[in-house]
């Protein structure tokens, strides 16, 4: 059993001991601290929660709501959603903050509160740790019987997501609708296959072929959107003859695609597609973090704007993006944020946009994935001993490459022309993740084992 309390919300597998596991004290607890706290700084008693379509959402929400109840705080319950439905509830609520139900891309067996202050943005790294005080020192009050909070169930976001979307000067429906494109999503038996198809229909797609859309929550494969999980969609894609797959996870913020011909677009790639877009629409600059391909560099580059890197996580990224007044950002893991519609990744922005981009380009969905510069990122890990001092280490590797350009601001990452390689430790394990990108995977290979070997002679040296 597995319970990890970060700045960004409180996740674990269901079931176990009280502390070890996601069990029914653990959500209270941090749901009465997050209330506690969310009240404490706006002064407002409103919350919006919202769940992806987990075997365990019910027995959360259940508990969520009844908490905030117990606080004095009203719920604005959106029942089966996804996370950037939420993010754009909240400050049309004008409530407190939010919460979200879900885990991400886990396995069923995991759920998560996922934490929104009052503009709908995930915490920052203070208010996070604010949150887990009030918790280690269960530090609330409870309402008395007069003043317990009262629940409104609003189903009415998914329409309301959808017309903000299709309202998006950028987002051209008539094009999508035109193009007459033949579509297979596969939404992993979560909340997609509600939000997706609504989407797609209101975008005028009249042929959409649905893989895993009963949002009961049992996945039918692992549901991280990566290649290896995505078998299926893509024999579906060629089989139906259609122009193109969409993949989305359980909570509906990371995105990836499936070219006509089965082949991956690369949830890299997704971003990427979607920046190039609006950059040739909206002069500016982008975002991305140190561990996303260089290729959204390059795009940006060729558009006349000036990329920016930030740390890994989306708060860093936002964060980024507003002081750099980014037209567009997001992660290399399929999750698009354009904050001409909010600053939180959005699959459901990120698809009308790609559709819109790809109807102009009235090309085969191929054709644009080779229009991209080709980078491969290789993905490692070195296991070291639980009392290896890490920063020591990276601090080392450091010196070593301080000739080459090279930035700290998240773990090391150091550049040797338009290769890199981004050396992070896990915050959970004692563990060093090296990402590194190259223009073949043999290049990015070398690249992580060049850098492997070198920590590992400066182990021996010590």
């Amino acid at each position: 059993m597995t319970l990890i309390k970060s700045i960004s919300g409180i996740r674990g597998t269901i079931g176990g001991p009280a502390g070890d596991g996601l069990t029914p004290i653990d959500i209270v607890k941090f749901t009465s601290a997050y209330g506690s706290w969310a009240v404490k700084r706006t002064g407002i008693k409103k919350i919006v929660l919202g769940r992806d379509a987990r075997i365990s959402g019910t027995m959360v929400n259940n508990l969520v709501i009844g908490t905030l109840q117990g606080l004095g705080i009203d719920v604005v319950d959106l029942g089966l959603s996804t996370t950037p439905t939420v993010e754009i509830a909240v400050p049309l609520e004008q409530a407190a903050g939010g919460i979200i139900l879900t885990a991400s891309h886990n396995p069923k067996q995991w759920n998560a509160l996922k934490l929104l202050n009052e503009k709908g943005e995930f915490i920052n790294d203070a208010d996070g740790k604010e949150v887990l005080e009030i918790a280690e020192n269960s530090d609330f009050t409870y309402a008395d019987v007069n003043n317990l909070g009262k629940v409104t169930n609003d189903d009415t976001y998914l329409q309301k997501h959808i017309d903000q979307i299709l309202a998006l000067p950028l987002v051209d429906k008539e094009a999508v609708a035109k193009a007459n494109f033949k579509i297979v999503i596969d939404c992993v038996n979560s909340t997609g296959g509600i939000f997706v198809p609504a989407l797609l229909k209101a975008l005028g797609v009249n042929t959409v072929h649905e893989l895993y859309c009963e949002p009961d929550g049992e996945f039918p494969h692992n549901p991280e959107p990566l290649p290896e999980n995505l078998i299926a969609l893509s024999q579906e894609v060629t089989k139906k003859q259609a122009n193109l797959g969409i993949a989305v996870d359980p909570d509906v913020d990371r995105l990836c695609f499936v070219c006509e011909d089965g082949s991956m677009f690369g949830e890299e790639y997704t971003l990427v597609a979607v920046a190039d877009y609006i950059l040739q629409h909206t002069k500016g600059n982008t975002v991305s973090n140190l561990s996303s391909t260089r290729a959204l560099r390059d795009v940006t580059e060729k558009a006349g704007g000036t990329y920016h890197a930030a740390a890994v996580g989306e708060v860093n990224v936002v964060n980024k993006m507003k002081e750099t007044n980014a037209v567009i950002g997001g992660e290399g893991n399929g999750g698009v944020i354009y904050p001409e519609l909010h600053y939180g990744r959005d699959a459901l922005a990120g698809i009308a946009l790609f559709l819109t981009h790809l109807a102009k380009y009235n090309k085969p969905v191929s054709v644009l994935r080779s229009s991209y510069p080709n980078y491969f990122i290789s993905k490692n890990k070195i296991t070291l001993t639980p009392e290896m001092d890490i920063d020591a280490l990276l601090l080392k590797v450091e010196e070593k490459y301080k000739s080459q350009p090279h930035t700290t601001i998240d773990g090391l990452k150091i550049e040797f022309d338009k290769e890199w390689v981004h050396l992070r430790r896990s915050n959970t394990e004692p563990i060093i993740r090296i990402y590194s990108e190259g223009n073949s995977e043999t290049v990015a290979n070398n690249l992580a084992n060049k850098i492997i070997s070198d920590i590992k002679e400066i182990l021996q040296l010590n």
